[in-house]
């Protein structure tokens, strides 16, 4: 890859004008719809955008405006995204799931005056908001299915803006240059929500300038260029997603492809193959999941040959080797399957990843590699190299990047601290809560705990917050045990109690499909999750797998009980992260009762919880569940 003079580009949308002159008839990107593959341009992509960018100005928009973006990714977001980027404006990704309270929340905060979402249903998530939104003048829509029962007057479709957007370059041609030469490295280029596992998002300023300086130094580690793909399934507003598919293709030409739904994104990923991947923690996971329901479907005589692919497999991983018969009948077939064959690169990040998925897919042949940062430095800033087996390192940092921790223990650990050639420009409208984190000298605290370990690589243990003690004084990681728990194909999610308290205990969601998948091979009837999780033939099977974990743990940190909720941790009930990350505090605050239950010695325990249903109404449920004792299978005991 020849690197891009960003001296000369210093922002996204001059990379997006020089690369429609330069490779004008070159793939940028591809969007899966009713089946077929739509390719588009280099100059493609800079006709919409230059279109949407002059639309977008004929409504007033101006430097410093914020445009809010929501909606599936899909090519539309980028080109507006790049579009708002040209005039000076700034954007700011919404969630698609996120709910209409914390949209107003986040749109208020950030005083955005255009909204550009995908259908009716985003639309009327805003419009619900009434006089809420005061700052909004302007929401486009792209799809206008159901919209003509609509009249209120900030609407404006796809179809109309890019008119505008038509009549003012015939009107003024030079508008869209003279915007874009304007633009300025050190400006912002978008605002990143961050992850807000302890309080409601923050808003992170990302600049032009140090989101492509930070690509190419990403791509010093992990190179990438125009004959590369890469499939878009990661949320938009996600700041690796952004930096993967807003930034890097500008940097490297790497070509997106965009999924036809979120449903079909798996299978559409084999279908181009991507030679680079990016998946959340939660993905490899289910992934790991569905291969293993696969293999309990198939004949015995399939599952033993599985068995013992695997195994050698994985005893060939820890000689640093690959194992050919392995290879010949398992790996290459499953390789293939998933849509992996082609990759040179994939990655995880925003959340630990547990060991055991982490052998799976190395084992495999899938070149897996844990990567770690945060929104306020533009995204990873550690990557493993992919030469080392490692599944507990983040790997290296990046060449300018430093790392320090702060107060270690005697282990070694502390708080994670790091500075960065590429700092964001601080928290929107909040320099309090930006001098909290950031120090005269440029140092950020993360909130997390790691050490370094004798070869320079980042080891992340949890959230300092999060890092537990049990009464008798045995420190323990909760997101560790819970990654160990959710390598079973049938543990969804899990959160690891025990802080203060005389053991450990566990409040574990089941994985409906693949219980689900169980619970019909073996005649077990059931009509909802909430019916399939107080089975108790699916708590006999969650047992053993509670068990085979606390065989590999010391008896300090093994599950001594553990209770299935009824209901899957939603971010609707505020219980996850938007990225999926467990918010503890309202877990404790929200399960009390049963956490008390679980420490009392009851047998079971009743709560009534209020719960957000899927069309978004609200409703509160009263529900009794079991506590299961676990049993004493600890390495220490054993």
């Amino acid at each position: 890859m020849t690197p891009v003079d960003l001296a000369a580009h210093d922002t996204l949308a001059k990379l997006v004008v020089h690369h429609a002159r330069a490779h004008g008839d070159a793939v940028a990107m591809r969007e899966k719809a009713y089946g077929i593959w739509n390719t588009f341009t280099w100059a493609e992509v800079h006709d919409q955008v230059r279109t949407l960018a002059l639309g977008l100005a004929t409504l007033g928009l101006g430097r410093g405006d914020v445009v809010a973006l929501t909606g599936r990714n899909r090519p539309n977001w980028l080109w507006s995204e790049w579009a708002a980027q040209a005039l000076g404006a700034i954007s700011l990704g919404l969630y698609e799931d996120i709910l209409a309270d914390e949209a107003a929340q986040l749109l208020n905060a950030a005083g955005a005056r255009v909204v550009v979402c995908e259908d009716e249903e985003q639309v009327d998530k805003l419009l619900s908001l009434g006089e809420r939104l005061p700052e909004l003048r302007w929401i486009v829509f792209h799809d206008d299915r159901g919209m003509r029962k609509y009249a209120d007057a900030r609407l404006v479709g796809w179809r109309a803006l890019r008119a505008r957007g038509e009549r003012l370059r015939r009107e003024d041609p030079d508008r869209f240059r003279r915007e874009v030469e304007a633009g300025r490295g050190e400006e912002v280029a978008a605002l990143c929500t961050t992850s807000g596992t302890t309080s409601e998002p923050k808003l992170a300023m990302l600049g032009h300038g140090a989101l492509l300086r930070h690509a190419l130094r990403y791509l010093e580690r992990d190179p990438r260029g125009p004959e590369d793909e890469y499939v878009s399934v990661l949320p938009l507003p996600w700041i690796m997603e952004q930096v993967y598919v807003a930034v890097m293709p500008l940097v490297s030409r790497i070509r997106v492809n965009f999924p036809e739904r979120a449903e079909t994104a798996m299978a559409d990923l084999r279908e181009i193959g991507p030679t680079h991947l990016l998946l959340a923690p939660r993905v490899w996971e289910q992934t790991a999941a569905d291969v293993r329901a696969r293999v309990m479907d198939a004949p015995r005589a399939t599952r033993r040959l599985y068995d013992l692919a695997m195994r050698r497999g994985l005893e060939a991983l820890d000689r640093g080797t690959r194992d050919r018969l392995a290879e010949l009948v398992l790996f290459r077939a499953l390789r293939d399957r998933l849509g992996f064959s082609r990759i040179k690169s994939a990655a995880t990040g925003g959340a630990a990843l547990g060991p055991d998925t982490f052998r799976f897919f190395l084992a495999m042949g899938v070149p897996l590699r844990q990567l770690y940062g945060q929104t306020e430095l533009m995204g990873a800033y550690t990557l493993q190299d992919g030469r080392e087996i490692e599944f507990d390192s983040s790997g290296r940092p990046f060449d300018g990047v430093e790392i320090r921790i702060d107060d270690p223990d005697a282990n070694g650990v502390g708080e994670i601290v790091t500075r960065h050639p590429d700092l964001f420009h601080g928290y929107f409208d909040a320099p309090e809560a930006t001098a909290e984190v950031v120090d005269a000298e440029g140092w950020l605290r993360t909130g997390d705990a790691g050490y370094l370990d004798p070869r320079g690589r980042l080891v992340v243990i949890d959230r300092v917050k999060d890092i537990a003690t049990t009464r008798a004084g045995d420190r323990f990681s909760p997101q560790y045990i819970e990654n160990k728990l959710k390598f079973s194909p049938y543990i969804g999610a899990c959160v690891v109690l025990g802080h203060g308290r005389p053991f450990l205990a566990a409040i574990v969601c089941i994985r409906f499909s693949m219980v689900a998948k169980w619970a019909e091979s073996h005649g077990v009837g059931y009509t909802t999750y909430a019916d399939l999780a107080a089975k108790a033939a699916v708590h006999e099977l969650v047992a053993g797998e509670v068990d085979r974990v606390n065989a590999g743990l010391p008896r300090a940190q093994s599950i001594r009980r553990f209770v299935l909720l009824f209901k899957e941790l939603d971010p609707d009930d505020g219980e996850l992260t938007r990225t999926r990350k467990i918010r503890r505090r309202v877990v404790d605050e929200r399960y009390g009762e049963l956490i008390r239950a679980l420490y009392d010695g009851r047998e079971r325990a009743r709560i009534a919880a209020e719960v957000t249903f899927e069309d978004g109404r609200k409703g509160r449920v009263d529900v009794e569940m079991a506590i299961r004792d676990a049993a004493d299978g600890s390495a220490e005991a054993a």
